[in-house]
C-alpha cells in the first residue's frame, strides 16, 4: 500500500507542480509522477532536517516543502527530457 500512496502522492505533486511553473512542460506523464515522488521524499528530508516532519495536525510545512521540491524537480527534469530529446532529434 505504501507504493500505491507514493505514486499518488507523486501524481499529484508532478500535476502541481506544472501548474505552478509557467509555460509548457513537454516531459510526460509517466516522468512528471516520477518527478512528483521524488519531490516529495526530498521534501520529506528538508521538513526532517528542519525540525517539522512531526507535528499535531495537518503539516502543511511538511506539504510546502514537498510541492517547492516538486517543482524544482519538474523544472530541472523537464530541461534536462528536452535537451536529451533535442539530442535525439538532431541525429536522425
Amino acid at each position: 500500500m505504501g507504493w500505491l500512496w507514493a505514486i499518488i502522492v507523486g501524481f499529484v505533486l508532478g500535476l502541481l507542480a506544472k501548474a505552478i511553473i509557467p509555460g509548457k512542460q513537454h516531459s510526460p506523464l509517466w516522468l512528471t509522477t516520477i518527478f512528483g515522488i521524488i519531490g516529495a521524499i526530498v521534501g520529506n528530508a528538508l521538513a526532517r532536517a528542519f525540525g517539522i516532519d512531526e507535528t499535531a495536525g495537518i503539516d502543511w510545512g511538511r506539504h510546502a516543502l514537498q510541492l517547492a521540491a516538486a517543482v524544482v524537480i519538474v523544472f530541472i527534469g523537464d530541461m534536462a527530457y528536452m535537451a536529451t530529446l533535442g539530442k535525439r532529434k538532431q541525429r536522425t
